[in-house]
């Protein structure tokens, strides 16, 4: 009875150990000058869609049609898409969000203050982050439909009870 009892404890402990990192909190004001995003007032309330782009990215331009597609998508159903230019200037930035017709909020990250925390390597790098405020996917490159397909099993997971 006690080996069993010990099998179950460890089994339960490794269990608890498959949880996400969490994200760390982060406050930025976007492009329009007017609107601020506080990342700790989505926890519990919305998953977050990081993307972390460049005017200069050939990617990023390429995806970011696909991005706005994705945010309309799933915007009424809690989920929040943001763009982080990083490395680049506010003329450059709102340059690309004329130019690709970018839907989706954009704001700047000119010293990767914020991108560092999320270990950014590169552009363009998308960090999803569910309602428990943890980091689920962490994706280098092109990943809208990827990012598609996991929002799908987060809105559809079943609440978990406490």
């Amino acid at each position: 009875m006690i080996r069993f009892l010990a099998a179950v404890l460890l089994l339960a402990l490794a269990a608890g150990s498959d949880a996400a990192p969490a994200a760390p909190g982060f406050k930025v004001r976007l492009i329009d000058g007017k609107t601020s995003v506080d990342s700790r007032d989505l926890i519990g309330k919305k998953v977050l869609v990081l993307r972390f782009q460049a005017s200069y990215c050939k990617a990023c331009a390429k995806e970011s049609p696909a991005l706005s597609r994705l945010f309309e998508k799933y915007r009424s159903r809690n989920v929040e898409v943001l763009a982080l230019h990083v490395q680049d200037t506010v003329a450059d930035t709102r340059a690309f969000a004329r130019r690709y017709k970018a839907t989706y909020p954009i704001g700047l990250d000119p010293r990767l203050t914020i991108g560092n925390t999320f270990g950014f390597k590169g552009t363009p790098y998308t960090v999803v982050i569910d309602q428990k405020g943890e980091m689920v996917a962490q994706i280098h490159g092109e990943c809208v439909p990827r990012v598609s397909r996991l929002l799908d099993e987060l809105l559809n997971k079943p609440a978990e009870r406490s």
